[in-house]
């Protein structure tokens, strides 16, 4: 599957402003189940561009700007080549959540960033939610993780959010929705709680036909969580979506947490109310391949 990838972001101001340094998580790395065709960045008013991996080994361009301006326009163009990603095959039932997940000592030692808890529970609401629902489940369908993202997709409202930032996992819980980045974060911080290692991961989500009824907006990024599997590795869930290791997921970063992957972050210098608005736009093609 190849698809061509368009995502345009345009920042407006009131008046011209300085814009200070930018870092953009745009590019993906390739990997057995991903292939960067060719890419290409056009950012207006010009920037230069230093490369890097960050901590997490994600591609992270930092564009340095000299022009003032009252419009950033950043866009991204990405061809892609989708293969199949890695599917659960260890089963894992409810018994998992109370006898723990058995990673080696070295697979620990690496693992412990995305093993610890980066959200205060100190009402315990959400080991009370882990508990009802290890109640609920019983057998369920064999993969403890399948049916946690499966619950959260039954139980949570989907809904567009334009603000910055993602809800703490018990606000998502207790007002029973979010958008996609809010039911990513609850599901890993639940996942992490019943001992996997749970990374953040944001992207892109293909479409391919109206029968896939997806929830989430088109045309924005999409979020959903890893999960480390002893035997498996990394597997993606998208609780949103209902979606486990599924081709229409395409990764470009992960983190242990959500600001640690927004695609675009930065900062402008100018009169306080100059910002006026932010539009993002993803278009995803497929490309008829030669």
């Amino acid at each position: 599957m190849l698809l061509r990838i368009r995502h345009a972001t345009t920042y407006r101001y009131a008046q011209p402003v300085a814009f200070g340094p930018h870092r953009l998580m745009l590019r993906p790395r390739d990997s057995f189940d991903l292939r960067v065709v060719d890419t290409a960045l056009s950012i207006s008013p010009a920037a230069s561009l230093n490369w890097m991996h960050d901590a997490y080994g994600n591609p992270v361009a930092i564009a340095n700007f000299e022009a003032e301006a009252d419009t950033l326009d950043i866009v991204s163009v990405l061809m892609l080549q989708r293969f199949g990603p890695a599917v659960p095959r260890t089963e894992m039932g409810p018994g998992a959540a109370l006898t723990g997940v058995v990673y080696s000592e070295n697979e620990r030692s690496v693992l412990q960033p995305f093993l610890a808890l980066a959200c205060a529970d100190p009402d315990k609401k959400l080991d009370r939610w882990l508990a009802d629902f290890r109640a609920r489940i019983g057998q369920g369908s064999g993969h403890l993780l399948r049916d946690l993202a499966h619950a959260l997709h039954g139980a949570l409202t989907y809904t567009v959010r334009f603000d910055e930032g993602t809800q703490h996992p018990v606000d998502t819980l207790e007002s029973g929705g979010g958008t996609c980045r809010d039911y990513a974060w609850l599901f890993i911080e639940l996942a992490r709680r019943m001992g996997f290692a749970a990374r953040f991961v944001t992207g892109y989500i293909h479409d391919r036909s109206p029968e896939d009824a997806l929830l989430t907006a088109v045309g924005l990024t999409h979020a959903w969580a890893d999960v480390f599997i002893p035997g498996d590795g990394w597997v993606e869930f998208d609780p949103t979506n209902d979606l486990v290791a599924d081709r229409q997921l395409l990764r470009v970063a992960v983190a242990r947490v959500p600001e640690d992957a927004s695609p675009i972050a930065g900062s402008f210098i100018g009169p306080a109310g100059s910002f006026l608005g932010l539009s993002v736009g993803v278009s995803i093609e497929p490309v008829r391949e030669p």
